[in-house]
């Protein structure tokens, strides 16, 4: 392997329907020969959300990071480490699974919660496995996307970012879900 898509957003292609990457964005956090992880930013999980209002007694969002081990929680935050135990996503934002830390964080106001976007599992592919579905067009790699990877997001992400890349994206972001239904 001699290119790594680290910091890179993937875009679904209307191939891509019926399943949890149907309209997804995705931060690609680490990609290597063993293959890649990422989390994707824009598929609110509601239901797990209002049980965490009823927990923390503050709205947190959860965000679905993907289908594999949804029952472990990662955290993106924007700014200061608050743990040691992080991978760098750029210059302004990390990645964590370091609860207490993030928590502890929270209770002390050293972190704010808009600057925290949390995630219930994550999407992984094996070994040139990205590779292949980019090779089907299942995905759109976008190289470098200013987005705050911890502001609240829904579907108009995916529609915003397809009209802004122009072109056929455009016709894309204005195809119904079920494109079979053209």
């Amino acid at each position: 392997m001699n290119y790594s898509y680290k910091g890179k957003i993937l875009i679904s292609t209307p191939d891509v329907s019926g399943d949890i990457f149907s309209r997804s964005v995705v931060l690609i956090v680490d990609h290597n020969e063993n293959g890649a992880f990422g989390l994707i930013l824009n598929k609110k999980n509601q239901n797990m959300s209002s049980r965490l209002l009823n927990i923390f007694g503050f709205p947190v969002e959860l965000y679905e990071g993907g289908p594999v081990e949804s029952d472990r929680v990662y955290f993106i935050l924007k700014g200061q480490k608050v743990t040691d135990n992080f991978i760098e996503i750029n210059q302004e934002f990390y990645l964590t699974e370091d609860i207490d830390s993030v928590v502890s964080a929270i209770v002390n106001s050293e972190i704010s919660i808009s600057d925290i976007k949390v995630f219930s599992g994550y999407s992984g592919w094996g070994a040139l496995q990205l590779e292949g579905e980019l090779q089907r067009k299942m995905w759109t790699i976008v190289d470098v996307y200013n987005l705050d990877y911890t502001l609240p997001n829904d579907q108009n992400l995916w529609k915003n970012i397809m009209q802004n890349l122009g072109g056929e994206f455009l016709l894309w972001a204005n195809a119904p879900e079920d494109v079979s239904m053209n």
